[in-house]
């Protein structure tokens, strides 16, 4: 097993979902605005973001590494009385062919350095034109706060990174903000993130 599939099943491992079950708020903010399509979301954990997109009409495509995240996330779907699919993938390796979702959304999505950028890089190269990413993640202020993240410094992001990950998309929204977060035991309480809502020309 890799060790990050090990740590994100140990970590989803309970009966509770760590994260909640409703979406994280920049997302749903974002996803009212567009029309509903074709929607991926890499590293989605406990689907709780691809539930809500499901039940407001989106076709959801979910990946993550996390075997326990995923039947936790087709339970959750199941009791809502939506349909989701997801696979277990691992975003290094994945690399889709065409241009075939209208979103992308990436909530706390935190990759090392080594492959961080070729990962965005090859994920927006998925979106069709006109479509959109939707980002949120915990910026390097975060560092130390018990409301969630990483540990290290360099798994943080800042705006300037993404923007150069994500060059040639056209930017809506760009922004640090602090934040009073209240998504289940494993996001509580004030943090700093970033947040992106990029369009593909």
């Amino acid at each position: 097993m890799h060790p990050t599939q090990q740590f994100w099943d140990e970590r989803f491992g309970t009966p509770d979902y760590l994260y909640g079950t409703e979406p994280n708020r920049y997302f749903q903010e974002k996803l009212e605005m567009l029309i509903p399509g074709c929607l991926l979301l890499p590293a989605e954990g406990e689907g709780r973001n691809a539930v809500y997109a499901a039940k407001k009409g989106w076709q959801v495509m979910a990946l993550d590494l996390s075997e326990m995240g995923r039947e936790k996330a087709h339970k959750l779907a199941q009791a809502r009385g939506v349909t989701i699919h997801y696979e277990l993938t691992d975003l290094r390796e994945f690399n889709p062919k065409g241009e075939l979702w209208d979103v992308i959304g990436l909530f706390y999505a935190h990759f090392p350095p080594e492959f961080r950028a070729e990962t965005h890089r090859r994920l927006i190269q998925a979106l069709r034109p006109g479509g959109y990413l939707i980002l949120e993640a915990f910026h390097p202020s975060q560092l130390g706060r018990p409301s969630g993240g990483p540990k290290s410094l360099e798994m943080l992001y800042t705006i300037e990174m993404l923007l150069d990950d994500f060059k040639g998309m056209d930017v809506v929204t760009a922004e640090t903000a602090s934040v009073e977060r209240a998504e289940g035991a494993g996001h509580s309480g004030a943090a700093e993130v970033v947040r992106l809502f990029l369009q593909k020309p």
